[in-house]
């Protein structure tokens, strides 16, 4: 048995440490919301995200971020991506050397490129930092429904560890030496999925989606191997699988921001509508700007970002996709001559 440390109190901390409580682990949560705590501690359930999922009695809700993280095993860093840096400094002081700590929120900060561990390694140096990835919503995790994700390690001990303390009959762990390319497969399909969410909001079909899904998936590849990522991690489930999730699924609140987006919501209206940190609409501007400093087209991204932030129609948004000069699908594939 571990002794766990979840910062982050939300729908997807909760759902992880249900599981890891399920698996015969002592686990702690803290939130910064002494309400959350209180409701949490109380009420035996996240009344709001994840209702009607019960929570153990044994399991304990602080907002006391050095009992959470001191001398734990491993510590589950699920807070919201803005916040990853903030929390990962507070936190710094109790870590000890060599700690694990498990990220498993997704994105890209934008005035430095940073992916997540990126960040949590430069605020606590002494930690050993891994991530948590792939298509697994909150929802589903909480209620036990079968789900497979990857763990990214720096070493094989590392991610062997992680894999044994999250594995279970419902929840699928695989290991991946490929930290970088798994956290931009997760952080860059949310910016896809605003995409989809805006055109399933304009009243266009399975056609649209299904071409958003895999032109996005290209652009995502494209950029994550020019930084340095692995082709696998891109088609895998961290990339092509966590993207359609996000796609099309009812969970997923970038594709319901993108939605109300497409009805005539402004990004600050369906961002208010939607209620919980819609972490698609932080790394677009973070995404163009790492297409724009490896050279690296992606035009989907580009127009979600108009559509965020320069006012652009969405309908004329995705009128200029379709009307972009033809092309062939794959350059590197040859004609027999």
């Amino acid at each position: 048995m571990a002794n766990v440390g979840i910062m982050g109190a939300g729908s997807w901390g909760t759902a992880l440490a249900l599981l890891l409580h399920k698996n015969g682990h002592q686990v702690t949560v803290w939130s910064i919301n002494e309400d959350e705590v209180k409701m949490l501690s109380e009420k035996r359930e996240h009344e709001s995200k994840l209702p009607g999922v019960k929570i153990p009695e044994d399991m304990m809700f602080t907002t006391d971020i050095e009992s959470t993280v001191k001398g734990k095993d491993f510590v589950v860093l699920a807070v919201p991506s803005p916040f990853t840096r903030s929390t990962s400094r507070n936190m710094c002081p109790f870590i000890a050397e060599g700690q694990i700590i498990v990220d498993v929120a997704k994105g890209i900060e934008e005035s430095t490129l940073m992916t997540l561990s990126q960040q949590i390694e430069e605020e606590i140096p002494q930690a050993d930092v891994a991530v948590l990835s792939g298509p697994s919503h909150a929802e589903e995790v909480g209620r036990g429904l079968p789900t497979t994700v990857v763990i990214g390690a720096k070493t094989k001990e590392t991610a062997d560890y992680l894999q044994e303390m999250f594995m279970s009959e419902v929840f699928r762990v695989y290991t991946s030496p490929d930290i970088l390319g798994m956290e931009l497969g997760g952080s860059l399909k949310n910016v896809i999925a605003l995409a989809a969410g805006i055109a399933d909001g304009l009243g266009y079909g399975d056609n649209t989606k299904a071409a958003l899904i895999t032109r996005g998936i290209a652009e995502i590849a494209r950029l994550g191997v020019k930084m340095g990522g692995a082709i696998e991690s891109f088609t895998g489930l961290t990339g092509i699988g966590d993207l359609i999730v996000t796609c099309a699924s009812v969970h997923s609140r970038n594709r319901k921001a993108g939605y109300l987006i497409g009805q005539g919501m402004s990004m600050q209206e369906a961002m208010d509508e939607v209620k919980m940190v819609v972490e698609g609409v932080y790394s677009t501007k973070a995404a163009v700007k790492l297409g724009e400093k490896y050279d690296v087209s992606l035009p989907i991204i580009n127009k979600v970002n108009e559509v965020l932030f320069e006012n652009k129609d969405p309908r004329e948004a995705v009128n200029e996709l379709m009307l972009r000069d033809s092309k062939a699908e794959h350059t590197a594939l040859p004609w027999k001559e």
